[in-house]
């Protein structure tokens, strides 16, 4: 056995020293797609633009745009959208763009795009995974590849929670309306009206549950002027790992109010409290489950006043009953829910944040 780990071993060291000495020579992808924007950094950490490259095109183009008036930054989106019609196409109009988003950036909120950050707004351009630690300004770098593609189509910036949508919103918004754009932030609280306005702008900020659930809700709606999204050509995820991993653990699910009789809710409350764990029902926490044993269900028949539970009229009880004792011994006030303005909030278990609007099945 241990000679089979020494080989082993042996064996690791070796395809990682093969694969040290192939990326030195030819680079890693990464590596060799960044250069193929124009951007180069050596083993010592300098950083170079390639000459010729899209970077420089975009750098050579800084000081013509910095010249350019407000009222003549305000036709960029009118200009660059009939080039576009004329047959031009985003890839043409890139440098252009990312110029014209940084001179806005710089001018009306003292920000210049780094170098840098121009690579990452390609990434995000390319429907690639730009990874920035904090501080490297992801919310700044994302406005290149939102106004590119605003210009062809309508995009949606998708974050965390309604606060950075909003505020990313607001933070971000003179660096597109400058440039002639228009802009808006989905909220919880906003009613159909007010979404389908805010949709129909060129940038739609809002969180990844928000446009979920519209998408669901249009697509239960009689008539297409009853829905609030318009097309849906691009987006940006903010903090991906986060909404296309840790949320997407969650189903979106739209369900109707059950019509069930109402009475036998609280009876079944009273119920549930006079049963014994490990008696009458089995709890088991790692799995989130109650289940009344059979010993529970003859004792819970009697305390309702039921002959059987499984027979017609009497079906839903055992649901009811094993809900009631869910609620008693596996949801925990401030931990699994908060309670807020006389309405049970749900708090995700994966990132702690508070999920409005949102509501257990069953």
């Amino acid at each position: 056995m241990e000679i089979l780990e020494k080989i082993g071993d042996a064996f690791t060291a070796v395809t990682g020293k093969l694969e040290r000495g192939i990326t030195s020579v030819f680079g890693s992808s990464n590596e060799n797609k960044i250069r193929k924007f124009g951007f180069v950094q050596d083993k010592q950490g300098n950083i170079s633009v390639v000459p010729n490259s899209t970077l420089a095109r975009i750098n050579d183009l800084e000081a013509e745009w910095q010249k350019k008036s407000d009222d003549e930054l305000m036709q960029t989106t009118k200009l660059f959208r009939e080039r576009l019609r004329a047959g031009e196409t985003l890839t043409d109009l890139l440098p252009e763009a990312f110029a014209a988003v940084r001179e806005s950036g710089r001018r009306f909120l003292k920000m210049r795009h780094y170098d840098v950050q121009m690579v990452g707004g390609w990434i995000l351009h390319n429907g690639m995974i730009a990874e920035m630690v904090t501080g490297e300004g992801k919310t700044l770098v994302a406005t290149l590849a939102t106004f590119l593609n605003a210009i062809a189509g309508s995009v949606h910036v998708i974050t965390v929670n309604d606060y950075l949508a909003l505020r990313d919103m607001e933070w971000m918004g003179p660096i597109h309306m400058e440039l002639g754009m228009t802009i808006g932030a989905i909220q919880s609280n906003m009613g159909p009206q007010e979404r389908q306005r805010n949709y129909g702008c060129d940038i739609t900020y809002g969180t990844s549950n928000q446009f979920g659930f519209d998408y669901l809700r249009d697509n239960m709606k009689p008539t297409k002027e009853l829905q609030v999204q318009g097309p849906m050509d691009f987006a940006i995820v903010d903090e991906i790992d986060n909404i296309l991993i840790d949320e997407a653990r969650t189903p979106l699910i739209i369900s109707g109010p059950a019509q069930d009789n109402l009475e036998k809710y609280p009876k079944a409350n009273t119920i549930a409290r006079q049963l014994r764990v490990a008696v009458d029902f089995e709890l088991k926490e790692k799995e989130h489950t109650c289940h009344m044993t059979e010993d529970g269900v003859r004792r819970a028949e009697e305390l309702a006043g039921v002959d059987s539970f499984y027979t017609a009229g009497n079906m839903e009880w055992p649901h009811l009953l094993d809900n009631a004792l869910k609620a008693h011994h596996l949801y925990k006030k401030d931990v699994h829910y908060v309670v807020e303005r006389g309405e049970i909030i749900i708090v995700d278990e994966n990132t702690g944040r508070k999920m409005e609007g949102r509501q257990w099945s069953d």
